[in-house]
């Protein structure tokens, strides 16, 4: 089974009228386009000719542009720095019809920027520009912020944590945040990095890849990548009681499961795989938008696999629009 085009299209009619609100860790990705043809005489290293530069959203900032995309109204908040890079990156979230309020930048912070050297569409290496997690911690751990982002809570239909364990989230504002959104009956989501070390409990929804899950689940990555998929997710929902769980496989599809219970596995939806960068950010954007519209668990996997399906089939961190959805849905 999967989502049916008249579905697809009903679904994202509702989910036009949804308002989502993103909070974590914006970046800015840089990209450096160019080719090599000889290596350096000064190190064996390729001498790369550029040939252009561009820039476009991401971390918490692609999963607002992918929702923005899928014809929704978003609006982020992370840590933004009063530097260049933070310019060019409020330029572009404006551009996209992404919100984003001024209170919430750090003037002491630098702006997060990957930068990505691309030859003949090969990522070649990446320099990333940041600080310590400690200075992005600030921003949530002034109250004055906090009560803000309690206001804007409640004028949204749901809140997604996008964690890339930079530092804007911390177990204590996760808690204080999703605590707020249960008051006012408001959808959660998050997308975990374990790495950041981060606990959560008592969410809507989580999307772990196949090792994050793993990693939530307390168990070790076998050498065969075999594990029991019952199992992780048993003990995710011991451990963390999130209503639903999503689980991305890659190129094997996605597992969905609810209080606990492995439901089913979904097959990939993808034709063609250029890029999986920036996949997981449609899929969490994906799902949260037609959970907030009405889709059942499976209804919303089989959407985000269509959307994740165009994603990898572009170069670079993409999102999908509803016109490109409907066309892939309909074959």
């Amino acid at each position: 089974m999967s989502i049916s085009p008249s579905k697809a299209r009903a679904l994202l009619r509702r989910i036009s009228r949804r308002r989502i609100l993103v909070v974590g860790d914006v970046m800015l990705d840089h990209y450096i386009w160019g080719d090599a043809t000889r290596i350096s005489p000064e190190a064996p290293v390729p001498v790369v000719n550029v040939f252009s530069a561009s820039d476009t959203v991401g971390g918490a900032a692609n999963v607002a542009h992918n929702i923005a995309a899928l014809g929704a109204s978003v609006e982020v908040v992370g840590a933004i720095g009063s530097d260049y890079n933070g310019d060019k990156l409020r330029s572009h979230l404006k551009a996209k019809g992404i919100e984003f309020d001024p209170r919430f930048v750090l003037k002491d912070a630098r702006t997060i920027t990957k930068t990505r050297v691309v030859v003949r569409n090969q990522q070649l290496c990446r320099l990333d520009h940041e600080d310590a997690p400690a200075t992005y911690r600030k921003l949530l751990a002034d109250p004055k912020r906090l009560q803000l982002l309690e206001r804007k809570i409640a004028g949204a239909d749901g809140v997604i944590f996008s964690d890339y364990a930079k530092g804007v989230l911390t177990t204590e504002s996760i808690a204080h945040i999703a605590a707020a959104a249960r008051r006012l009956k408001k959808f959660t989501a998050l997308d975990p990095k374990p790495a950041s070390g981060n606990q959560f409990r008592d969410l809507d929804l989580i999307t772990p890849n196949r090792k994050e899950a793993i990693e939530l689940a307390g168990l070790q990555l076998s050498g065969d990548d075999q594990n029991d998929h019952a199992k992780v997710c048993r003990r995710i929902w011991e451990e963390h009681r999130s209503a639903n769980l999503v689980v991305t496989l890659g190129s094997d599809g996605m597992l969905i499961s609810r209080g606990g219970r492995l439901e089913k596995t979904i097959p990939t939806a993808a034709r063609q795989v250029y890029d999986v960068s920036g996949a997981g950010d449609t899929v969490i954007a994906a799902m949260t938008l037609a959970l907030t519209s009405g889709a059942s668990l499976e209804e919303a996997a089989h959407f985000a696999n269509a959307a994740a399906g165009v994603v990898v089939g572009k170069l670079g961190t993409a999102t999908v629009t509803p016109d490109e959805l409907l066309a892939y849905v309909k074959g």
